[in-house]
């Protein structure tokens, strides 16, 4: 959902649009190429991809997803020539694995010096060839204040009857198994069939409490206090927050998914160059200032992030330090398991209908 409220970090982009004037270079010159960007909904400020394709004659055609599982599978397909994906850390790693990602040239990313130590040499693509960090975040509960008289602090709120048809999960396999693993004291990245059919349970246990299944839905069903408590990603926390007063987030202290989503390209690219100089504006600092204050998530880049005001860039909530996410984990590729959490998604989905 497009932002219509001005967030804290709306001056970052004036505090450094002159600053940044300069940083114009391997952005100019063009030709008639288009190339295709594949990312998640409601994912990018518009405006920066006019300016993209002003600045280097590029055409851009964009194109969205939902998940990264139907993001997989259409470039798979091989339909479309996807030159720029931005899949999450985990599908990185599957892709990397199954040869269809293609080396990134860094020479012609210059700005990666601008991502953050933290977000680089991660598991999933520990010699940074392949990947380069778009925005991170964390996956929580939002909560409506006025509803909630419990303190937020554990995913079992989640399964308090006294919240009744005033909850809302997310539609994503992962993530609602993940939290409810987190829950039992397990690994998200369980492989454990037995931890896995606990999980199954519980969210089947669950089902009676639950108003919907949601994906991006949720924002306007949350803003209007159609629920009290839903599973969100902490930059649509944000968000709502700000189109409504009485919403607050919190991380549960049993740990959740940390996680990142990075620019790629796909082995489908007829145009890698192009794709490389999309890549290297986007990190550009005028420009990622530009998108973090739209979408709202955590920023990977060093300049954007000691631009922000210190209300935000400590806020424990959107910008945790590695203390705060002690008993967090990354998604990894679960490969062989796969169908086992397949399975086991389809049978709690069954439950749910």
């Amino acid at each position: 959902m497009k932002k219509n409220s001005v967030s804290a970090k709306s001056w970052v982009f004036g505090a450094l649009f002159l600053a940044c004037a300069l940083l114009l270079a391997g952005c100019g010159g063009g030709g008639a190429e288009t190339i295709i960007v594949y990312n998640w909904g409601d994912y990018i400020d518009q405006s920066v991809l006019r300016d993209f394709e002003q600045e280097s004659g590029v055409k851009v055609i964009y194109e969205e997803f939902d998940t990264n599982e139907s993001m997989y599978a259409k470039i798979k397909a091989g339909g479309t020539a996807y030159d720029v994906a931005i899949p999450s850390d985990y599908m990185i790693k599957r892709m990397i694995d199954e040869g269809g990602l293609e080396k990134i040239n860094m020479d012609n990313v210059p700005n990666f010096s601008l991502i953050e130590n933290r977000f680089k040499s991660l598991y999933y693509d520990p010699l940074d060839e392949y990947s380069v960090p778009y925005f991170w975040g964390t996956v929580g509960i939002l909560y409506n204040k006025t509803m909630v008289d419990d303190p937020v602090d554990s995913w079992a709120i989640l399964w308090d009857e006294k919240y009744a048809k005033e909850i809302f999960m997310l539609d994503s396999q992962r993530d609602s198994i993940g939290i409810t693993l987190k829950l039992l004291g397990y690994s998200l990245n369980s492989r454990d069939e037995m931890e896995l059919e606990a999980a199954k349970a519980k969210l089947i246990e669950q089902m009676p409490l639950v108003q919907a299944y949601v994906g991006d839905e949720v924002k306007d069903k949350m803003i209007a206090g159609e629920g009290a408590l839903a599973v969100v990603w902490s930059g649509d926390a944000l968000n709502m927050m700000q189109e409504n007063e009485d919403l607050d987030f919190a991380l549960p202290r049993e740990g959740t998914n940390i996680w990142t989503d990075s620019m790629v390209i796909p082995a489908t690219s007829g145009h890698k160059e192009a794709a490389e100089k999309f890549i290297n504006f986007m990190c550009r600092t005028d420009i990622a200032a530009r998108n973090c204050d739209y979408i709202n998530y955590s920023t990977p880049q060093t300049e954007v992030l000691q631009a922000l005001p210190e209300e935000v860039k400590t806020d424990v909530r959107f910008y945790p330090g590695a203390n705060d996410l002690a008993q967090s984990e990354f998604f990894e590729d679960l490969a062989a398991m796969l169908p086992v959490y397949d399975r086991i998604w389809t049978e709690v989905k069954s439950a749910y209908h």
